[in-house]
């Protein structure tokens, strides 16, 4: 038996590609977007009382990760890209359905708008679905997860004194608080666990219409070269 569904909005990101997107939801809070609903659902009558929520689950699809073919076993990033388990332990982005699921902070709510933070979601995210959340029902303060106790550690971002004059002059005309997403992000460090990069071997990706470039100077250390639009 099979199902149709059908997105009821996408999310307008800051977060133009994979790379770099926190690995969950709430480890940025400065990452930012905006949800736009789709007819119908971008009339009032489909938001009203969500401005009384903190909060909210989205179920979205990983739209550049769909398969036809499922996958039974995934690389969870969380084991450093090399160890199986079982698509259904892991919150791999290739899965069954290619279903996801974020809770994001709810700043603000209007007709066909809702404009969230702390998100994990690539630009042009289609979303299928919005509920609340519920503190008393969502909270399970016994829950265990040996797989992932505890968020992964950060390690230090450093600037280029260029790189942080141009974060914070880009900062200024997005009205975004770029400085901090870039060190939320980056501190979490994005690349696959099993790579041992050289201080000369650069990276990159895109927050906003911006190219952001680093390297690792040494290990366990980032530090922000260049931060400039993005080329059309």
């Amino acid at each position: 038996m099979t199902y149709t569904v059908s997105p009821i909005g996408f999310v307008r990101s800051c977060f133009k590609e994979k790379f770099a997107i926190p690995r969950q939801p709430q480890l940025a809070p400065a990452a930012r977007g905006v949800l736009e609903l789709v007819t119908p659902f971008d009339q009032g009558d489909a938001v009203q009382g969500l401005e009384q929520v903190s909060h909210v689950w989205l179920l979205f699809l990983f739209h550049q990760a769909l398969e036809d073919k499922p996958r039974l076993k995934v690389r969870p990033p969380r084991l450093g890209g090399n160890k199986s388990m079982g698509v259904f332990a892991t919150r791999a982005t290739h899965r069954p359905n290619g279903i996801g699921q974020s809770v994001v902070k709810l700043d603000r709510v209007e007709a066909g708008r809702l404009w969230i933070s702390g998100i994990d979601l690539l630009d042009g995210t289609p979303v299928l679905d919005i509920k609340p959340y519920v503190p008393y029902a969502d909270i399970v303060g016994s829950a265990t997860n040996t797989i992932a106790q505890a968020a992964p550690g950060l390690i230090p971002v450093q600037w280029a004194d260029t790189a942080l004059l141009q974060a914070r002059s880009h900062a200024n005309r997005l009205e975004e608080p770029l400085v901090e997403l870039i060190e939320q992000c980056l501190a979490q460090d994005p690349r696959p666990a099993y790579q041992i990069p050289t201080a000369e071997r650069e990276y990159g990706a895109q927050f906003w219409d911006l190219d952001v470039r680093w390297h690792y100077p040494q290990p366990g250390l980032i530090r922000v070269l260049e931060v400039i639009l993005a080329k059309r």
